[in-house]
């Protein structure tokens, strides 16, 4: 699992998430409930590339066998007192390591 950089690649970000209708992206904005892979990716084309700049608190790791695990942080975006929270499902395919579930929130 490795985390894009901060150029915020919408091809690379789109590449990391599971190629199927059963993908799940659950954002921080109104109605952002993506369902399938095509959705997020088309939500990340239409919105374009955003500062993605945060500090990374509590992240958590943990892999169960060699094929299956979920990344967990809280953050805090560049200039904002904002915290967010962050978690990530990965699931290694024949293609590599690739996110099936994610969901981004802010605390309130």
């Amino acid at each position: 699992m490795s985390a894009p950089s901060s150029a915020n690649d919408i091809a690379a970000l789109n590449g990391m998430f599971w190629e199927s209708p059963h993908a799940l992206r659950y954002g921080t904005r109104r109605g952002e409930h993506l369902h399938g892979h095509a959705e997020i990716a088309r939500f990340r084309i239409e919105r374009g590339a955003v500062d993605q700049r945060r500090t990374l608190r509590n992240v958590r790791i943990t892999t169960f066998g060699r094929d299956f695990g979920t990344a967990s942080t809280e953050y805090v975006p560049v200039g904002s007192d904002k915290v967010g929270r962050q978690s990530q499902t990965w699931v290694r395919m024949v293609d590599g390591w690739k996110i099936v579930s994610a969901h981004v929130s802010f605390g309130t």
